[in-house]
């Protein structure tokens, strides 16, 4: 007789299967509509108000894509989006969407844009997928399955000093919040290896998955922003978290490999990265 611990199991060995699918399809579209539908001048004009009002509607438009194709997939779910798409949904299973995540990115030709699509049920993200069109990679993991980079498996780095690592991070919009985030890169960067801005939250995060950076941290980010990378950073071995004894939030995001998270989120927190 099978036990209730397997009952319970498979159908959710099942749906996140099914979840992952999903994601995957509509990140690919997306990606290609992105891709494809983006004017070969849009970076020469990147500083006037219409290429800026292009890129908006490229964003909505994808995320519209992304979120007829989950409706029709699974109309019951819920959806969180940046670009205004939050629906209730009565399955437990909610999908967290960036149809662009590296908006500048994608305005000035830079590859390191991406779509981020998570999908989390009863709070718990099951599926991540952030899908990098002009890099030509997907970044994909299942709760307890770990994380891939294509069809290889990723992995963090072995965890440096914290004076040898490669950091990523990012700034906000907002003059104020950027003058405080430069100022803890400001005392920061003599005590690593060096800083790298990406621009793409979900890719820097994904980049810690791959060994690519040794460490990443932001303040202000939004779920849409980290969901998908930070179960991608996880599965690869990663620690996430915010501040002492806190999650990722959006008032603050750390993923490293152990031990180096302790010592990076210990200096975070006595340079008060988690505030303006």
């Amino acid at each position: 007789m099978r036990s209730t611990v397997t009952e319970q199991s498979e159908p959710t060995e099942r749906l996140k299967a099914e979840l992952l699918e999903i994601a995957l399809e509509a990140a690919t579209r997306a990606g290609a509509f992105l891709r494809d539908g983006r004017p070969d001048d849009l970076g020469v004009a990147a500083t006037k108000s219409s290429a800026i009002d292009v890129v908006t509607e490229m964003d909505i438009a994808a995320e519209k894509l992304i979120t007829g194709l989950l409706a029709d997939r699974r109309p019951d779910d819920g959806l969180l989006g940046e670009e205004g798409a939050s629906v209730e949904g009565s399955s437990g299973v909610e999908w967290v969407i960036d149809p662009i995540d590296g908006t500048v990115n994608y305005l000035y030709g830079l590859p390191s844009w991406a779509i981020s699509i998570a999908a989390r049920k009863d709070g718990e993200t099951l599926v991540g997928v952030v899908h990098a069109p002009m890099r030509q990679e997907t970044f994909r993991a299942v709760l307890g399955g770990g994380a891939f980079l294509n069809d290889r498996p990723a992995r963090v780095r072995p965890a440096p000093e914290l004076g040898l690592a490669l950091v990523g991070t990012g700034f906000g919009y907002l003059a104020e919040r950027k003058a405080r985030q430069a100022e803890v890169v400001r005392r920061m960067i003599p005590e690593v290896r060096d800083i790298r801005r990406g621009g793409s939250a979900a890719i820097d995060l994904c980049d810690v998955a791959a060994g690519r950076l040794d460490a990443y941290y932001e303040r202000g980010l939004n779920p849409w922003d980290y969901a998908a990378g930070d179960l991608i950073a996880r599965e690869a071995g990663a620690r996430t978290g915010g501040r002492p004894g806190e999650p990722v939030s959006p008032e603050l995001t750390i993923a490293a490999p152990p031990p180096l998270f302790d010592h990076l989120q210990t200096r975070l927190e006595e340079l008060g990265a988690w505030h303006d």
